[in-house]
């Protein structure tokens, strides 16, 4: 026995195919821009995820540029380290220049020593026991101290005027006549700046006290940056003075 289908039960409805593209009810279009929601605006050069950029760091002060003589100083930038045989050549010109200053010196000194002994009296005319023998005996003595005297203060001039010289020199104007010649300057090498007193000074007395052993230990400063194995040409008095030599 049938009865007739209950229209409350879903399981008796009538089953509707699904729709097919382009069949049955018109497809909704998307939403159009501006509509529904809002668009994600395209992303800005400079916004969005950010890009890596390449910088380029300056080098550290003393830097060696690729071994190949150039270094880079604070304040002066990449500048070329004077070599051997610049400074050699510098260190002749200083030599040549100090010497003519003391011949100079020397010649002086001893024009006034012969003029003392010219003027002291040859004794031999005298007799002896006399008062006019022994008060020539007593200008010899006078001419004698008179001489040493003047030895005694050439040595301190030449004295005074080398360390002058050396020191001052590359403390205040960072060369001597010798580096200003070939063009070479002595700076510090944490600041680029003239080494100053301190610095002159450790510079200059570090091959002075060298020089007490026969020259041998002067010689062996002035040679030490042909040691140096950081490239950068310093010798001991550089390394204690914390000073480079460059080309200008």
């Amino acid at each position: 026995m049938s009865y007739p289908p209950d229209p409350n039960n879903p399981y008796n409805q009538p089953q509707q195919p699904p729709q097919q593209p382009g069949y049955g009810y018109p497809q909704q279009a998307p939403p159009a821009a501006g509509y529904g929601y809002p668009q994600q605006p395209p992303q800005q050069p400079g916004y969005g995820v950010p890009q890596q950029q390449a910088y380029a760091y300056a080098p550290m002060p003393g830097t060696l540029q690729a071994n190949n003589g150039y270094i880079n100083i604070a304040q002066l930038g990449t500048v070329k380290l004077a070599t051997m045989g610049q400074r050699f050549l510098a260190r002749l010109i200083d030599g040549l220049a100090v010497g003519a200053i003391i011949a100079l010196v020397m010649a002086l000194g001893l024009a006034g020593a012969l003029g003392i002994v010219k003027d002291a009296d040859d004794c031999s005319q005298y007799t002896y026991p006399s008062a006019a023998y022994s008060d020539c005996l007593q200008q010899q003595t006078d001419a004698a101290g008179g001489i040493v005297a003047t030895m005694m203060i050439m040595i301190g001039v030449l004295a005074v005027f080398n360390l002058l010289y050396e020191w001052l020199l590359v403390s205040f104007a960072g060369a001597t006549l010798g580096k200003m010649a070939m063009g070479l300057r002595v700076v510090k090498e944490s600041t680029g700046q003239n080494p100053g007193l301190g610095g002159g000074f450790i510079r200059f007395i570090i091959p002075i006290v060298g020089a007490f052993l026969c020259y041998i230990g002067a010689l062996l400063v002035y040679l030490s940056p042909f040691f140096d194995n950081s490239g950068k040409l310093q010798g001991w008095h550089d390394r204690a003075a914390g000073t480079l030599v460059i080309k200008k």
